[in-house]
């Protein structure tokens, strides 16, 4: 089975992402489902070859990682845009974000101070699916830092490629105009 990548050229004319900005980032996210299939195609070679007791193999295990996330990651990210940045405060999410951090805009001040951290990466908000807790996080490459047990609920990337272009060094510009664009519904929806 090969990953294919959606096509997320709806998202072209959002406020304040240029179509150049946003045309480059889907290039990006091609190259990791490309480089997703091509990782498990080798995998599963080796594997056949009886080849999994080599630094190869184990590299490329590794690097699966990688390409994997960067996969998906960029598929949450694009999906949780398209909106028009306005949550609905008496929705389920909007109820959770309330319990979690005391408000919506408390969770919103916090999350854009994530995204604003220096380095790369991007900002996420989960909910631990033991204890229903919607949190923040700072994951700082694609195959670390997820918290185990939690299931995505928004991400930013933030990442030079998604900002840099249109904003240069102004990641604070970048981080409000992803906030005029989030799909509350898409967000929500993944709420469990």
């Amino acid at each position: 089975m090969q990953y294919a990548a959606t096509d997320y050229s709806r998202l072209i004319g959002m406020e304040g992402l240029s179509e150049t900005l946003l045309k480059n980032h889907f290039t990006l996210y091609q190259g990791y489902v490309t480089n997703t299939n091509k990782a498990l195609d080798a995998l599963s070679a080796m594997l056949k070859d009886g080849k999994t007791g080599t630094p190869e193999y184990a590299e490329l295990k590794r690097r699966l990682g990688w390409e994997f996330n960067g996969m998906r990651l960029h598929e949450y990210y694009f999906d949780n845009l398209g909106g028009n940045g306005a949550l609905d405060k008496a929705g389920k999410l909007g109820k959770g974000l309330a319990e979690s951090f005391g408000g919506a805009e408390a969770w919103e001040k916090d999350f854009k101070a994530t995204g604003s951290m220096r380095g790369i990466g991007w900002a996420a908000l989960y909910q631990d699916t033991i204890g229903g807790r919607l949190l923040n996080f700072w994951i700082n490459e694609h195959d670390v830092s997820h918290p185990a047990g939690c299931n995505l609920i928004l991400i930013m990337d933030v990442f030079e490629h998604a900002f840099m272009p249109d904003y240069g060094l102004k990641r604070a510009d970048y981080i409000e105009a992803f906030f005029k664009n989030i799909n509350w519904l898409q967000a929500e929806a993944r709420l469990k």
